[in-house]
């Protein structure tokens, strides 16, 4: 069953967008053919050595975030820079710019069927990054309020066989 995110548009299909982003992305960028594994609707906690984010904002607003660890990070950065070997500092810069271009991708293709949407600056992190989830009735009975917090999102494994490197691409709306 299909779940509405307002002005028609699907949850899958804003999910299909995002990997056919992915996909346009390492095809036009690395020349490579990337693919996607088995998605999860949700929104795990990552620990990774290297997360770059995406802020979406307009008549959707929500994050792509891409992660991996820093064997796969570095392989995916060598390929962008063509080059035998890159620091740590170039890798997270590369990833940063993957992630930007990702989202620009999706920006292109969300506005051509859906309507607007704008980015914000790539933010590059390490460690662990925990999705915030709806509070149980007990912690709304305590607190002494209600609220509700946005937790719906998508983990997408994504490969290349023939380069050896894998990384998951997330979106949180």
């Amino acid at each position: 069953m299909s779940e509405k995110l307002g002005k028609d548009v699907t949850f899958e299909e804003v999910m299909f967008t995002l990997i056919s982003a992915t996909q346009d992305t390492f095809k036009m960028f690395l020349e490579l053919d990337v693919y996607a594994g088995k998605v999860e609707r949700k929104m795990g906690v990552v620990n990774s050595d290297v997360v770059a984010v995406v802020g979406l904002a307009g008549s959707r607003v929500g994050y792509v975030i891409i992660t991996a660890d820093m064997v796969n990070a570095q392989k995916i950065a060598k390929k962008m820079m063509m080059c035998d070997e890159i620091g740590v500092e170039e890798t997270r810069d590369a990833f940063g710019e993957l992630a930007n271009n990702i989202a620009g991708v999706f920006k292109s293709k969300y506005w051509e069927e859906y309507g607007h949407v704008s980015l914000g600056l790539p933010l590059i992190v390490s460690g662990s990054m925990k999705p915030i989830q709806e509070p149980t009735a007990e912690e709304n009975e305590e607190a002494g309020k209600t609220f509700t917090v946005q937790t719906k999102g998508v983990t997408i494994p994504f490969f290349a066989p023939g380069e050896g490197f894998s990384l998951a691409v997330m979106f949180y709306m």
